[in-house]
C-alpha cells in the first residue's frame, strides 16, 4: 500500500523529490526506487526525519520493531498516518509523545485514484496536521473522518470489501463460462457490469435497495436470480464475513501491542 500512496501522489502532481520511501530489504529498495523514480532508504529512521508527513504502511506485526527504530525521531511539527489493519492510535501516542497521529485505512482501488480511506486522530489534533494528513490520503480516492471505534468495521467494509467484489467477479465469470460464454467475453461482461453498477450507484442518488427494485421485475429473470441467492443465504454470509473480519482487525491491533 506504501507503493500503491507513492504512485498516487506523483500522479496528483507531487515530485519524486518530495517524497522518500524507506524499505526493509535492498532488493526492496531498488525495486521501489526504479518503479517510483523516489529515492528509497534502508533506514526508517532517516526517511521520517524532518519530513511534514510520515506514513507507515507496514504489516501490524511490524509495527512495533519499526516504532522502536523511530523513537527519538519524530517531532510535533511532523504528523504521523498509520496505514497498518487494526493498529490503535494508543500504540503510536505512547511511543511519540506529542507527535499528531492519524491512523486510515484505504483501500486497493487507490491504483487508480479510486480509494475509499477512513481516518480518525488523536482527540486534540490540529486543524493542520488533519489537513495535511487529509492532503495525501485524498490523493487516492475518497476521505471520511469518523472515530476509532469505528476503524476495524471500515477495515472489514472498505478495507477488504474490494475482494469481495473480486470473488463475485470470479464467481459470475465462472458461471457464465459454465453457460456457455467464452472466456473472453464472460470477463468483458462481468467486468463493465460490475463497474457500471458501482458507477450507476454512487452517482444516481439512489440507495442500493431501490435500485435493485428498479431491476427486478415481478416473475422475471432478476426475480428468479435473487430468489436463489436469498434462499442460498446470501445476506447472512456477507454479514458473518464482515464480522470476521473486523474481529481479525482488533486481534491484529491488539498482537501489536495495541490494548482495546
Amino acid at each position: 500500500m506504501g507503493t500503491i500512496l507513492a504512485k498516487g501522489l506523483l500522479r496528483a502532481g507531487w515530485s519524486p523529490s518530495d517524497l522518500v520511501l524507506a524499505a526493509r530489504r535492498p532488493e526492496g529498495a531498488a525495486a521501489a526506487e526504479q518503479d517510483t523514480g523516489i529515492r528509497t532508504l534502508l533506514d526508517p529512521a532517516e526517511a521520517a526525519a524532518g519530513r511534514d508527513v510520515v506514513v507507515v504502511a507496514v504489516k501490524p506485526k511490524d509495527v512495533p520493531g519499526l516504532v522502536a527504530q523511530l523513537d527519538g525521531v519524530l517531532d510535533g511539527e511532523q504528523v504521523l498516518v498509520s496505514l497498518a489493519a487494526g493498529v490503535p492510535l494508543a500504540v503510536y501516542e505512547a511511543a511519540f509523545p506529542g507527535v499528531p497521529v492519524v491512523r486510515a485505512m484505504p483501500n486497493t482501488p487507490a491504483a487508480v485514484d479510486e480509494a475509499m480511506t477512513a481516518y480518525c486522530a488523536s482527540p486534540g489534533t490540529a486543524t493542520d496536521a488533519l489537513e495535511r494528513a487529509a492532503a495525501v490520503l485524498g490523493a487516492v480516492g475518497e476521505t471520511i473522518h469518523l472515530s476509532e471505534d469505528l476503524l476495524d468495521a471500515v477495515t472489514a467494509v472498505s478495507g477488504t470489501g474490494p475482494a469481495y467484489v473480486f470473488l463475485l467477479a470470479e464467481a459470475m465469470t465462472e458461471a457464465a463460462i459454465r453457460e456457455g460464454l467464452p472466456h473472453h467475453a464472460a470477463e468483458v461482461l462481468v467486468h463493465q457490469t460490475i463497474r457500471g453498477a458501482g458507477r450507476l450507484l454512487s452517482e444516481s442518488g439512489k440507495s442500493a435497495f431501490r435500485l435493485r427494485g428498479e431491476v427486478t421485475s415481478p416473475g422475471g429473470t432478476t426475480a428468479a436470480a435473487m430468489h436463489v441467492l436469498e434462499e442460498g443465504g446470501f445476506r447472512a454470509l456477507m454479514e458473518d464475513a464482515i464480522r470476521a473480519a473486523a474481529a481479525r482487525a482488533r486481534e491484529l491491533g491488539e498482537e501489536s501491542g495495541g490494548r482495546r
